[in-house]
């Protein structure tokens, strides 16, 4: 079944779980070799219209345990998208639009420490970004929003992936820093060594911008880790290729199926941490400075702190 909704930023929040249309409390944006959940039953796709055109896929929203969740593979369902072209910021924008507040990524990463093996499993709790051409906020004008981002996963989805994590994989990593690349390069042997001499434990193409925007969205955010490779430094083993990189994802991704089905239970309660409460300090435009437009086209993020005044 499938539907399209746009992101009725009209509503506020109790105002839209009441209309007839796909809520979902989860997201889980799926990376390379994640395409589906097949463990979702009752689904529904959805299109979400939003202000910075339409995300990777359709939402496929269901049920998994009693909790309702949006499903979305970020490169798209075929793989077309490379990192650099992942509409993030539509992603994003479509997870809160339908009700979502904790969102899960899984992302395939390479790895920059000889204890952090492939197949092992990561919940990083740092990020560095090193990308030069993504959007890098929803706020391109007027307000200027500056966010806290110096612990930038959430305490409580970092916290319930290690434990599911640790539940059902013999090799799981709480904490470690996510170096972002661009992309879609992989990197050179100089830059792998590098990366390791500045402490970085993991490098992948995909955790930026969307640590960035899951706290402008003021959404909950973790990352699961699949580690496919040692990246290019590794002398005893073989340099990571396209097709070292699948073949281990397909071996890690029943795994990260299995944690998937033991977290996200625990993740629907309501929420205790700061991250839904992200905007409240961070504007620093004046409100009148802020056009009546832009409140209108960002009152899905803004709509608490700059309502849309009435005209006439």
């Amino acid at each position: 079944m499938a539907g399209t909704m746009a992101a009725r930023p009209d509503l506020t929040e109790e105002e839209g779980a009441m209309v007839d249309e796909p809520r979902a409390v989860i997201g889980v944006i799926g990376g390379s070799g994640l395409y589906q959940m097949p463990d979702l039953t009752d689904v529904q796709e959805v299109e979400v219209d939003t202000p910075f055109g339409p995300p990777s896929a359709p939402l496929a929203i269901g049920t998994l345990a009693g909790v309702r969740v949006a499903f979305l593979p970020r490169h798209g369902r075929h793989h077309q998208l490379h990192p650099s072209r992942v509409p993030a910021r539509a992603n994003f924008w479509a997870l809160k639009a339908v009700g979502v507040r904790r969102v899960i990524s899984v992302s395939a990463v390479g790895s920059l420490r000889d204890d952090i093996h492939p197949l092992d499993l990561v919940v990083p709790d740092q990020v560095v970004d090193r990308t030069v051409n993504r959007p890098r906020t929803f706020f391109d004008t007027a307000p200027v929003v500056h966010v806290e981002l110096a612990d930038p996963f959430c305490p409580e989805v970092r916290a319930a992936l290690v434990t599911a994590a640790k539940a059902v994989a013999n090799r799981v990593h709480d904490g470690g820093t996510y170096l972002c690349i661009e992309g879609p390069q992989f990197s050179t042997r100089a830059e792998s060594e590098l990366h390791r001499r500045w402490g970085m434990d993991l490098v992948g193409m995909t955790a930026m911008p969307e640590v960035r925007l899951a706290r402008e969205a003021e959404l909950c955010f973790g990352i699961l880790a699949l580690v496919t490779d040692y990246d290019v430094w590794h002398e005893s083993a073989e340099d990571v290729s396209v097709a070292q990189v699948i073949q281990n994802l397909h071996r890690n991704v029943e795994t990260a199926q299995e944690v998937l089905r033991a977290v996200i239970p625990s993740l629907a309660k309501e929420p205790a941490c700061t991250c839904g409460t992200a905007l409240q300090h961070a504007i620093a435009t004046a409100p009148e400075a802020v056009p009546r437009e832009t409140r209108q086209r960002l009152s899905l993020l803004l709509g608490r702190y700059l309502p849309v005044e009435p005209t006439g």
